[in-house]
């Protein structure tokens, strides 16, 4: 009889077990598909914009600072309105924010070849999913990395700012090696990070815009190790 129900007792465990692990992959994945949708309308954007020559058109009026300083517009608005926002607000918040950033960034397909750019797109990838993989089956917790990298990451912006005034070169390879190395593992981290928020059990609404503001931080890691690593394997134009 005993036996009978412990039987009882470890398939209802291995049943809870199989539906939390369903439901975490299910999370995960929409997590991924907004990054990567997102990644898609930023790409296509730039290209858009520079093949159309929209982006030649305003590079040389006050209205290019406006597109290259909105995307930090829309990230304040989700990092701090998510709560206030619907999900289908956060949504297309999120849609406007990645097109906004293609116009921002529409300014690589000028300055390096389309070779170089792809090879260099396929080298992020490939580091961001290993990175990724990692930060999601890794026993070992990320929390204290995380909060050096950030630190770091506060310290290269500082530093990326004085060098403004100092164009040092030397600076600029060492913010742009140490800034890899940053975003490399806030991959990781960001990624176990979104991972525990799916086990607070939150309703549908909540789940939805936590997928949002995940998918946004892992685009952002991949958009700044993108930009980086095209500092040194993009090939300018002649």
């Amino acid at each position: 009889m005993s036996y009978d129900q412990g039987s009882r007792w470890a398939s209802r465990g291995a049943a809870t077990q199989v539906g939390v692990d369903a439901g975490l992959r299910q999370y995960m994945l929409r997590v991924y598909n907004y990054m990567a949708a997102g990644l898609a309308l930023t790409g296509v954007v730039a290209y858009g914009a520079v093949a159309s020559g929209f982006y030649q058109t305003i590079s040389g009026t006050p209205l290019v600072w406006l597109v290259i300083l909105a995307p930090f517009a829309f990230v304040l608005v989700l990092s701090f309105g998510i709560q206030r926002l619907s999900l289908s607000a956060a949504q297309l918040t999120f849609w406007a924010f990645a097109a906004v950033m293609g116009l921002s960034l529409a300014s690589i397909f000028l300055i390096y070849t389309h070779t170089s750019i792809a090879r260099v797109f396929f080298i992020t990838a490939g580091t961001f999913a290993g990175m990724s993989l990692y930060g999601y089956t890794t026993q070992r917790d990320l929390t204290g990395m995380g909060s050096f990298l950030i630190m770091g990451l506060w310290g290269i912006i500082i530093a990326g700012v004085v060098n403004i005034f100092l164009a040092s070169s030397a600076l600029y390879f060492a913010t742009s090696v140490i800034g890899i190395l940053i975003f490399v593992g806030l991959t990781a981290y960001d990624t176990q990070r979104i991972k525990e928020l799916y086990f607070a059990g939150d309703d549908d609404v909540i789940a939805g815009k936590k997928a949002i503001m995940g998918a946004l931080a892992l685009y952002l890691d991949f958009i700044n190790l993108f930009l980086l690593l095209l500092r040194f394997f993009g090939d300018r134009r002649s």
